[in-house]
């Protein structure tokens, strides 16, 4: 039986995750995060794939050419501005989450504007590294459906 497969993709300077900013993201490392992740599709038998970028054109790219079953993103600052992140997950059209530490709504109102939640299955957003661990869930509990 093949074994689903979720992609991750963490957006820009999330890599500064811990440091940057704790009172807003949290003092939750990417790393910290990327190992409960992992964890938890393990004891899922998920095949998971983990990356961070600072660059669209690398997010792109992923996002369409890499073979999964489920994205979950954090598409960060490019939440507000990428129109070609949102064509591409309409391009591929497969299921995604998408995901953030804070909670956009409370925060300023740029932020509060995302051009991708209307394109996804759902958004997760102002419950820390609790956010990517629910979209694991919601990714197991709809891959689980449709098998």
């Amino acid at each position: 039986m093949k074994k689903n497969k979720i992609l991750v993709i963490h957006g820009p300077n999330l890599h500064l995750l811990g440091a940057r900013e704790p009172d807003i993201y949290g003092k939750a490392t990417l790393r910290d995060i990327d190992k409960e992740l992992k964890a938890k599709a393990k004891k899922n038998d998920f095949t998971i794939e983990i990356i961070q970028s600072n660059s669209e054109s690398e997010i792109l790219e992923k996002i369409t050419n890499t073979a999964y079953d489920f994205l979950i993103i954090n598409p960060a600052a490019y939440t507000h501005t990428s129109v070609a992140i949102r064509d591409a997950l309409l391009g591929v059209d497969k299921p995604a989450i998408e995901v953030h530490l804070s909670n956009i709504y409370k925060r300023e109102d740029f932020r509060k504007k995302s051009l991708i939640s209307d394109v996804v299955l759902g958004v997760i957003s102002g419950l820390g590294k609790g956010s990517y661990l629910l979209a694991l869930d919601a990714a197991r509990d709809f891959l689980n459906k449709k098998s």
